[in-house]
């Protein structure tokens, strides 16, 4: 049962209430079931503790959640504050766990009830697995990764910080993604080598739908079949 002193109780949030945010409030929502927690007071009197945080909204609900301004949230009586950045753009999602970290807010990960996550798999904070995600065996990822709908990482891959798969993304055996990569929904990125992996360097974008069949060089963006270089990020 929830304290009767909001202050003794920890307060969660999706940060984001744009479509990324939206899909990620229903396995937020079962995650933060599954802690024994529910999103109904009681006493009718005071809000759910599982809320979305986006200054430039202006509706007061959004699917059946309150939305409040980070300035807000941080107002809140709480024991501790959780958040899950539902932004999937990660240079962005970085400036904002960069700021919740100098105000205290934890870093909170969410995982839909059918992802499938098999052995030695170890993840960092922050992470956000959607409905029928698969990551297979021996793979390391960073903090505040983002896997979207129907995507998966196979075997003795390593992700860094801020990667981020859009729905469909494929990446095969023996692959490094570098911190900041994108890899776009549909898209395929061949299995590596054992000692000799295939290497997507850090800010790579991987353009929807293209065939990945040898390393792309950090800020470059690349699509097609196979895949070439469109542009450079600078």
């Amino acid at each position: 049962m929830p304290s009767s002193d909001p202050a003794l109780e920890p307060f969660y949030a999706v940060y984001g209430g744009g479509g990324c945010g939206r899909g990620i409030m229903p396995f937020a929502r079962e995650t933060f079931a599954s802690l024994g927690k529910s999103n109904c007071m009681p006493d009718g009197q005071r809000p759910g503790r599982l809320v979305f945080i986006d200054d430039g909204v202006t509706a007061s609900v959004l699917n059946g959640h309150r939305v409040m301004s980070y300035a807000a949230f941080l107002k809140v009586p709480a024991s501790e504050r959780h958040v899950a950045i539902g932004i999937a753009n990660g240079l962005s999602r970085e400036k904002v766990a960069t700021r919740l970290a100098l105000d205290g807010v934890k870093a909170w990960s969410a995982t839909a009830r059918n992802a499938i996550i098999m052995d030695d798999v170890e993840i960092g904070e922050g992470a956000l697995l959607s409905p029928f995600v698969t990551i297979t065996s021996n793979v390391r990822i960073g903090r505040q990764f983002h896997a979207n709908l129907y995507s998966y990482i196979e075997h003795d891959c390593v992700v860094g910080d801020y990667v981020t798969l859009a729905p469909g993304a494929k990446v095969n055996g023996n692959i490094v993604l570098e911190d900041h990569v994108y890899v776009g929904a549909g898209a395929v990125i061949r299995q590596g080598r054992p000692g000799a992996p295939m290497v997507i360097g850090r800010g790579a974008v991987i353009g929807m739908g293209a065939i990945v069949t040898r390393s792309v060089a950090p800020g470059t963006t690349v699509a097609g079949n196979p895949a070439r270089r469109l542009e450079h990020r600078t």
